[in-house]
């Protein structure tokens, strides 16, 4: 899954994003990677790492949540089609 989300451009400053991405390994645990910054700039990324679904589901969607309070708006989603995904 991976969301990308930004903020209304102001007048003269570049917009801030950030990037929230969920994949499973090869282990069968789930990486939460959350990548953050300014459109053309420098950017930060994070990375969590959990072993149930359903607990990285819910960190995906606490990241998400926080960050669409934070004033960013949704730019394009991938992935998860249905409420348990595949």
């Amino acid at each position: 899954m991976r969301l990308y989300l930004q903020t209304v451009p102001g007048s003269a400053d570049a917009p801030r994003y950030v990037q929230i991405t969920l994949e499973q390994d090869l282990l069968g645990g789930w990486t939460l990677y959350r990548e953050s910054g300014t459109q053309g700039g420098r950017a930060t990324l994070k990375r969590e790492q959990y072993l149930e679904r359903d607990e990285a589901i819910a960190a995906f969607e606490k990241t998400r949540d926080a960050q669409l309070k934070r004033g960013f708006r949704l730019m394009f989603s991938q992935g998860q089609d249905g409420p348990y995904g595949r």
